[in-house]
């Protein structure tokens, strides 16, 4: 498991990792040092944070797509104006 995509883990040393504790029941992870846990099925389903966390890492690296249609639509759309105005719903 990468620390950086777990959310509470992406500033911890190794130190901080190597002391984990597994919950009864078997399905959490828990770092003392760190106040962090993890729910191991969630994890398997690619939860690896709360909703808001794991929105703001999609949105980090969302827009960073680099491709020749890509640059090819910007600069159409920048001959064209700019991206069109958004309309309000009524």
């Amino acid at each position: 498991m990468a620390r950086n995509c777990v959310e509470g883990l992406a500033d911890a040393s190794p130190v901080e990792l190597s002391q984990i504790e597994i919950s009864s029941a078997g399905l959490g992870l828990h770092w003392p040092k760190l106040d962090a846990d993890v729910y191991v099925p969630a994890l398997l389903q690619g939860v690896l944070g709360s909703k808001s966390w794991m929105a703001k890492q999609l949105e980090s690296v969302g827009g960073q797509a680099r491709t020749e249609a890509k640059s090819a639509a910007a600069r159409e759309n920048g001959r064209k104006g700019g991206r069109p105005k958004k309309i309000a719903q009524r």
